[in-house]
């Protein structure tokens, strides 16, 4: 009979094991590979010492193969809970070193149980993905546990934030998990997504690609969309899931987190009063003025590299979150597209969906022309940011301090699609398009060059200003931009205590 010494012996030793995962020859080669292990990443992703880890013992059951005779404790992955400045997250992290992180019917069931008690708590799951895919071994069993997280991931959107950070490969089947969480963090260079990989699309389709090329971070981070952000190292993209949490409340039935605010909520910048271009064409960058207003000049901008004519990401003003978009003059001249389009309005049902309030900054000349836009669905695409802002009950705020021309300014969360407050720069220009356009169809060609200059002045003055649109109560008020954060926070605060809820219904329907 063993001693209660030897059964802690054991324990011990059960430990260790578990915690060395598929061994140090393993551990050696994933970080020759510049990639962190599993629970290392864990330690730079929670705060210290919060960390507790459920099913470390937990072996595959498969038999197949002569896999009855390869077990290893904790079955490539590691999931637990922790805290994030000292609010509750649940995790799994994929163990490369154990059968290349492979998704097995165990430890499908280990990430299962981890989102379920996240459902419970009201709690963020955040999952790093390090992973081959299905675990051939067991077929359909491996295909059955991502169909199982692939539907808890479905149940949980919009209830808890969902973060994925891909931190090695993720292919076939493993990226949809990812796909429907809120956000997804890639590290340069070390990690890609694809559903299938290079041989297979060289033997179907006969082109040559890259593992890079075809799923890379920066393919994902700059011409799919798929990704949010990217990192030089495992290292930084913890510390940027980190920064991101801090925005974000628990859960659907709670604010965002209040912080202290120690930047005056009345300071003002003259330097705004000069941003704008007086001239309607010329570019300037937006974030200027959008750092300029948030708290302590900190904006998290989220997909900085797609789709450039729109900016989002997030801030503080006030101590208080906010979701922010923007049209971005410097790119495209701000217009409306297919892609900027799909990025403003997944963002902002995310913010709508977790009692983030919204500010749009405003300079939109209308939507890019063209066949490739029109064969390309833009108008669907287009409607999809409309039904966003429309959908969306937070608080919303808009400031047009240039161009909102055409259809691009309903668009643009204006008041008549239920913005709260709209507030526009003296500089803002609001009519259906440009002056010399509207002189041209509304006059066709009776007027002479002199006629024609004298109407596009009259224009100009009479629709080309914020002026017509305050007369009629479209905007609230115009407004020095040096006043633009108090406004703003003003704003805010008034609107604090909204409550404004749609139709009941299942669901709409989206043009997806």
């Amino acid at each position: 009979m063993l001693t209660r010494e030897d059964k802690f012996k054991q324990f011990e030793e059960k430990n260790s094991k578990a915690e060395l995962g598929g061994g140090k020859k393993r551990i050696e080669r994933q970080h020759k590979a510049g990639r962190l292990t599993a629970r290392e990443r864990l330690m730079f992703l929670v705060d210290p010492n919060t960390f507790v880890e459920l099913d470390k013992f937990v072996t595959h059951r498969a038999t197949d193969f002569d896999m009855e005779k390869n077990k290893i404790l904790g079955d490539g992955v590691v999931t637990g809970y922790g805290k994030i400045d000292d609010r509750l997250v649940y995790v799994f992290a994929q163990d490369f070193t154990v059968f290349g992180g492979t998704l097995s019917r165990a430890n499908a069931d280990k990430v299962v149980k981890i989102m379920e008690l996240a459902m419970k708590m009201g709690a963020p799951v955040i999952g790093l993905n390090d992973s081959g895919g299905a675990r051939i071994q067991e077929g359909v069993e491996s295909l059955g546990g991502y169909a199982d997280i692939f539907y808890l991931n479905t149940m949980a959107s919009g209830v808890i934030p969902q973060i994925s950070a891909i931190l090695g490969p993720c292919a076939g089947g493993a990226v949809y998990s990812p796909a429907i969480t809120d956000f997804i963090f890639m590290v340069k260079e070390s990690s890609y997504m694809f559903v299938t990989g290079p041989d297979v699309i060289k033997t179907v389709t006969h082109e040559e690609v890259t593992k890079e090329d075809l799923g890379g971070a920066m393919t994902h981070n700059s011409k799919s969309g798929v990704a949010h952000f990217i990192s030089t190292d495992d290292e930084e993209s913890m510390m940027m899931v980190r920064e991101l949490m801090s925005f974000l409340p628990s859960n659907n039935m709670e604010d965002p987190p209040v912080v202290p605010c120690t930047d005056d909520i009345n300071r003002e910048d003259e330097k705004l009063n000069n941003i704008v271009p007086i001239e309607s064409n010329k570019p300037y960058d937006m974030r200027d003025i959008i750092i300029s207003v948030v708290d302590d000049n900190n904006f998290f901008e989220v997909q900085p590299h797609y789709a450039k004519n729109m900016v989002i990401g997030f801030a503080r003003l006030g101590g208080r979150s906010v979701g922010i978009v923007a049209n971005q003059p410097a790119s495209l001249a701000g217009v409306l597209d297919i892609n900027s389009s799909i990025k403003g309005a997944r963002f902002v049902r995310f913010c709508d969906a977790f009692n983030i309030p919204l500010i749009t900054f405003e300079d939109v000349p209308g939507f890019l022309p063209g066949t490739t836009q029109e064969w390309g669905g833009i108008i669907k695409h287009g409607a999809k940011l409309l039904y966003a802002f429309s959908e969306a009950t937070v608080p919303k705020i808009t400031l047009i301090t240039r161009k909102a021309y055409g259809g691009a300014y309903d668009v643009m969360s204006s008041k008549h699609i239920g913005a709260d407050i709209n507030y526009a720069y003296p500089t803002a220009e609001i009519a259906v398009m440009g002056s010399e356009g509207a002189v041209n169809i509304i006059f066709r060609d009776a007027l002479t060059p002199e006629e024609k200059k004298k109407a596009v002045d009259n224009y100009q003055n009479t629709f080309a200003s914020p002026y017509k649109a305050a007369e009629l109560g479209f905007i609230d008020e115009i407004i020095y931009p040096h006043q633009t954060r108090q406004k703003l926070i003003q704003a805010l605060e008034m609107l604090q205590s909204k409550s404004k809820s749609n139709p009941p219904k299942k669901h709409g329907n989206i043009p997806l």
